[in-house]
């Protein structure tokens, strides 16, 4: 089973968003795959209640019942479990890294999130899972030198994933009804990207 924690300390860097999206490719690619949300406001719970399929099921928790979760789902024979945890929280997100085989740090390419990314690699840092993270450039513009400068910049910082998520309404537009983007635009590029970053994923 590969356990795939998605870590920000910094709100609105699209850790739900990243979460729900690959949980559903997993499906598709002939996976069983769960979610366990570990955020208090619960967005991916509330995006599974918007949702018409009963899979990927989503799991609420606190940081402390994420061990025991874990093992239910292995002996439940899912192969994919998405660790959705809350900005803000150094708990959620050393519990979580701990027991993930992939830590995965989404950061937009602006100049304060890329400030802000050094307090969630600090975190990895100390709890000495900083090995197993990857930072994934998200809402990516489609166009600007800023991009790779904050490649640039993070590399040296952390591995940075080869697959941009870039700013596309898709994204938006997908969750709003509970499905992703494959369900929403299968030929699309946002689905395109999200396959692809679930490719490197399965691949690491």
């Amino acid at each position: 089973m590969k356990t795939i924690a998605m870590v920000s300390q910094k709100g609105g860097a699209g850790k739900t968003t990243i979460a729900v999206h690959l949980a559903v490719c997993a499906e598709l690619a002939g996976h069983r795959a769960a979610i366990i949300d570990v955020d208090p406001q619960a967005s991916a719970l509330e995006w599974y209640h918007r949702r018409q399929a009963d899979t990927p099921e989503v799991i609420r928790a606190t940081p402390e019942q994420l061990s025991s979760l874990l093992d239910q789902a292995r002996k439940n024979g899912a192969n994919v479990v998405l660790i959705d945890t809350a900005p803000h929280s150094e708990r959620g997100a050393l519990v979580a890294a701990g027991l993930a085989d992939q830590v995965l740090i989404p950061c937009r390419p602006a100049a304060f999130d890329v400030a802000a990314i050094g307090t969630t690699l600090g975190l990895l840092r100390l709890s000495g899972t900083i090995d197993r993270a990857a930072i994934v450039l998200n809402a990516v513009p489609p166009r600007g030198a800023q991009v790779e400068e904050a490649a640039k910049g993070l590399s040296a910082l952390a591995k940075v994933v080869p697959v941009r998520l870039a700013q596309r309404a898709a994204y938006a537009y997908a969750v709003n009804d509970g499905r992703s983007v494959e369900e929403f635009e299968p030929h699309g590029k946002a689905a395109e990207e999200i396959r692809a970053l679930y490719r490197w994923i399965m691949a690491s």
